[in-house]
């Protein structure tokens, strides 16, 4: 199937399948035989998230692409540089969860955090119209969904901190953070009105919450 026919297919194909793509993944982490499995494809999951998100953007430009690889890169870096000397986040360390590592840090935190940045520049676009207040939401919405995912981390091996204390410094540094790259969204005015986007992101924060709930 090419990507054209994806796109052609109705929104709410996606949708369901997305729905469904979630529930399985609740399952298959709350049952112990098959959690080793779908802790080793959360690489994929996120992957395809992206993937979805990027067939549905209005149009791609080379500032555009630029602006998405450099929010890869600079996320990559700064978990980088913060998993190897505890300065930005506090003292962390990743587990295997999200794949592939490099200097400790793995590739897919850069993609983890071009998805925030996207979706939650998305859903701050459609809450309100002045920039000024999307600076501001857009990265608390992403605060919102890490303070969730923080909790959760530990049980699906993405990471785990020091002594289990979650230092509100890590919290602080990831607002920054996301300031910056909605900034980024911002400055090269890159489109985030995706129909995508919202769903995408209710979809990951209530498989997180509900596992957490479960967990707990």
């Amino acid at each position: 199937m090419k990507v054209s026919d994806l796109r052609a297919m109705p929104l709410w194909w996606i949708k369901l399948f997305l729905v469904v793509f979630y529930a399985v993944g609740v399952m298959g982490f709350l049952v112990p035989i098959t959690k080793p499995l779908f802790i080793a494809i959360i690489p994929f999951a996120l992957l395809l998230s992206v993937f979805l998100l990027a067939l549905y953007h209005t149009k791609f430009s080379a500032v555009q692409v630029l602006v998405f690889a450099s929010i890869f890169v600079l996320g990559y870096i700064v978990e980088a540089v913060g998993v190897n000397t505890g300065l930005i986040f506090g003292n962390y360390t990743y587990g295997r969860g999200l794949g592939f590592q490099l200097f400790n840090t793995p590739l897919m935190i850069g993609v983890n955090w071009l998805f925030l940045t996207y979706t939650a520049s998305s859903i701050a676009d459609k809450l309100c119209t002045k920039v000024g207040f999307q600076l501001i939401l857009a990265p608390s919405i992403m605060l919102f969904y890490d303070f969730l995912l923080e909790h959760l981390a530990p049980k699906m091996d993405m990471w785990s901190w020091h002594e289990s204390i979650i230092p509100i410094q890590n919290y602080v540094a990831w607002w920054f953070i996301g300031f910056v790259f909605v900034g980024l969204f911002k400055f090269f005015k890159v489109p985030t009105n995706n129909p995508l986007a919202l769903f995408l992101y209710i979809c990951q924060y209530l498989f997180f919450l509900v596992l957490l709930l479960v967990f707990k």
